[in-house]
């Protein structure tokens, strides 16, 4: 295969984690930008963009195209290097941001952010002076490492990025599994971090592979195939892993809060079906409504509806249907709701029967309106209400006098 077509193909799989890590960067942008002054959101969004940054300049064909455009051989070299670096700050900053919490504004913290910032600032500046040092005039697209790994100051280059990217990654591992160990953590949140845990322990792989082939090279041998085949797919899984990390927290609990809301107002449809048959009307149809929206106006509906049937709730009754749920098996909380269906259905059947005025006072039901989503599923097991119900009773006594 033409070495160009093979450094294409390779090429290829650089941009699926760009891509990942893109999408995590559009995802968290909105937040980022509406939150700019939380120095946690601020290094996620540098990390993101950094990561952006490493895979897309990575690529053979970037590099290939960069070396063209600047008209010097393996100038990509100390760029993406410095990319990587600048990755491995932003890294450290994270971490310090998390370990200190966003409050801390103390001077130990910012002295230390300080220190991350001049120590990665200065092995960039370093890699750039012995980049300019070294004698490197033979591109290459996929091996500069190991091809270099024995020329004067080049070596040392490669050897810094290594370090300085061994050393970020190692402590942003460790303190990342050691949250995912503490107690208290949301779901979606212990699943990021432990994607972030894999991902950041995959980047020590990477690290180990390159150093290997290079340790290799000084010592006469040749295990260049670690570098140029295998450490790679290493930071591309590595690249999906972190960028999963940071979705998954946010979209998860997105998601979560659309299904919660979507369960709600699908667990109302008992109720809402059965106040429709006293008001006769209903909830108009609102293609294009939110989620949350349609929530509001079909408990805005029950619970309107469920008003003028205040005076004809029967307080006996469901006192009865409460001791009849109970005896039946049922814990109080359900018995509670299943009370409160016999009630509601009984008051349903009285306005049926004898229409009339209801405006005026009934019983207190601020309880009632408040638990209409207990008491909807409640009516979802009307053999459950109906047993209840049945063995409540109603006495004719105590049917009420209509004025």
């Amino acid at each position: 295969m033409d070495p160009a077509a093979l450094a294409d193909a390779f090429s290829i799989s650089f941009w699926i984690p760009t891509a990942v890590l893109t999408a995590a960067l559009a995802i968290k942008l909105p937040t980022i930008i509406r939150l700019w002054k939380d120095p946690l959101l601020r290094a996620v969004g540098g990390l993101l963009l950094l990561a952006c940054g490493v895979f897309t300049f990575v690529a053979p064909s970037t590099i290939a195209w960069t070396n063209r455009v600047t008209g010097v051989p393996n100038i990509s070299a100390p760029w993406v290097y410095s990319l990587l670096t600048a990755f491995c700050g932003s890294c450290l900053l994270l971490i310090i941001a998390w370990r200190n919490g966003l409050s801390d504004r103390s001077a130990a913290t910012r002295r230390a952010m300080r220190r991350v910032v001049s120590v990665y600032s200065g092995v960039i500046v370093a890699l750039w002076v012995l980049f300019a040092l070294a004698d490197v005039p033979v591109e290459r697209l996929r091996d500069l490492d190991t091809y270099y790994a024995n020329t004067p100051f080049m070596r040392e280059e490669i050897l810094l990025y290594l370090l300085a990217h061994s050393v970020a990654v190692l402590i942003t591992s460790r303190v990342i599994w050691n949250w995912v160990r503490t107690d208290g953590l949301d779901a979606w949140l212990r699943g990021g971090l432990k994607s972030l845990g894999a991902g950041y322990g995959l980047n020590l792989i990477f690290d180990a592979l390159k150093l290997t082939a290079v340790v290799a090279r000084w010592t006469g041998h040749d295990l260049d195939w670690l570098s140029t085949d295998l450490a790679p797919p290493v930071a591309c899984v590595s690249a999906i892993l972190i960028a999963i990390g940071f979705i998954v927290p946010h979209a998860g609990q997105y998601l979560h809060e659309r299904w919660r809301v979507r369960l709600a107002h699908h667990e109302l449809r008992p109720l809402y079906q059965l106040m429709r048959t006293v008001d006769g009307g209903g909830v108009p149809a609102l293609l294009l409504a939110s989620p949350e929206l349609r929530l509001t106006r079909r408990e805005t509906f029950i619970r309107d509806t469920l008003l003028p049937l205040a005076r004809r709730i029967d307080e006996d009754l469901r006192g009865r249907a409460y001791d009849a749920a109970l005896a039946l098996g049922h814990p109080s909380g359900a018995a509670k709701a299943l009370a409160a269906a016999v009630a509601i259905l009984d008051a349903v059947e009285d306005r049926a029967r004898a229409p009339q005025d209801e405006s005026a006072s009934g019983p207190d039901t601020t309880d009632l309106l408040r638990e209409i989503g207990a008491v909807s599923r409640a009516l979802r097991r009307r053999d459950r209400v109906e047993a209840v119900r049945a063995r409540a009773g109603r006495p004719a006594k105590s049917v009420p006098v209509h004025e």
